[in-house]
């Protein structure tokens, strides 16, 4: 078995607590609306998932409650706190709204919450507020920022990648940099949801982003990731060989972690019906974890399986010397084809 496959368990669970959120942002995957759902699942029932996810074989899933709005929740904390409890790696991902107060944070950092993220898509309220639909969403972001690292929550800053917001990255990361965030998570677009009404990059330029990320990445004081690019690998592979420095240096760094996750393989979403896809941008059901075990349904359903065998995959993905390491986005193949293992339509390889 590859040393890129994760075929026993996924290595982060993203989980949609809810779609409820008071914002309403351009690119939005869930489609969020103010209020919840009847079909979102009990607390009970969130905690048995949990405890199911802790008997993974070998090291535990890290769950990243999202949304929607995971604040939403009233049992928010008191989930956090079960998977803690039961040796579960615990971040969340709530909306930068009024409801993230200081003593939100700190309720979330005492039930030992790892970590937390927030959304910035501009290095102004302008930039930002435009893409989150709501004025004022820049200022509360900071403030939220400001309390997370003040109560020592390691702070993950997301930014959305699209031909709307890539001009300001530049100034987004010296942004990121005096937010004292830990992490950066650029996310390249994907036309599922309310993001069908956003303009992704060409292939040239998202690869000229990805070279501009992989040399700007060491001098920052932050790790730069990304979401749904998983060429960026293949970039910082051949960025390393043209430093004339060894693949070896390249794997050693806290940047190249992630080789060989993508949606399906490390990388699993359970909707807040109980729904469980490989993404949260790949709607595509294995099954219901009210009838399921996450994990027997992470491994042994058709699907997942199907997103851990590169090698079968259509197109340039399938043929691609990177296919191990990188896969493509298989959000992004079934958005553009309807082929969940069709070709990543944003890289801009061509397959030597």
């Amino acid at each position: 078995m590859s040393a890129f496959t994760f075929d026993r368990a996924p290595l982060r669970v993203y989980w949609e607590l809810t779609r409820a959120c008071d914002l309403a942002c351009r690119h939005c995957r869930a489609d969020a609306v103010r209020e919840r759902a009847r079909d979102e699942l009990t607390t009970e029932q969130c905690e048995s998932v949990l405890a199911a996810l802790a008997r993974a074989d070998g090291p535990a899933p890290h769950v990243i409650f999202t949304g929607g709005d995971p604040l939403k929740r009233p049992d928010l904390v008191r989930l956090v706190e079960a998977g803690v409890a039961r040796g579960l790696g615990v971040s969340v991902a709530p909306s930068a709204t009024q409801s993230l107060t200081h003593d939100a944070v700190h309720a979330l950092k005492d039930a030992g919450v790892s970590a937390m993220s927030l959304s910035i898509d501009g290095s102004s309220a302008a930039h930002h507020d435009g893409v989150r639909g709501v004025l004022g969403c820049f200022g509360w972001t900071l403030a939220a920022a400001e309390r997370i690292v003040g109560a020592g929550i390691p702070l993950q800053i997301n930014t959305l990648v699209s031909a709307e917001t890539e001009p300001h990255l530049e100034d987004t990361a010296k942004l990121v940099g005096r937010l004292r965030a830990n992490r950066w998570s650029l996310f390249f677009l994907i036309n599922v949801g309310r993001g069908r009404a956003l303009r992704s990059l060409t292939a040239a330029d998202c690869e000229r982003t990805l070279r501009w990320l992989a040399r700007n990445a060491g001098r920052w004081p932050f790790v730069a990731s990304t979401t749904e690019a998983p060429h960026c690998r293949r970039v910082m592979l051949q960025l390393t060989r043209e430093e004339g420095r060894s693949d070896g240096e390249a794997h050693a760094g806290p940047r190249t972690r992630g080789f060989g996750i993508r949606d399906g393989n490390g990388v699993m979403f359970i909707a807040a019906s109980g729904e469980v896809t490989p993404s949260g941008f790949l709607p595509l059901s294995a099954g219901n974890v009210r009838t399921h075990d996450p994990l027997e349904l992470y491994r042994e359903s058709t699907l997942f399986r199907a997103l851990r065998t590169p090698q079968f995959f259509g197109g340039r993905c399938g043929a691609c010397e990177f296919h191990q390491i990188c896969g493509g986005s298989r959000a992004r193949a079934w958005a553009a084809s309807g082929d969940v293992l069709g070709e990543d339509p944003l890289c801009a390889w061509q397959p030597g």
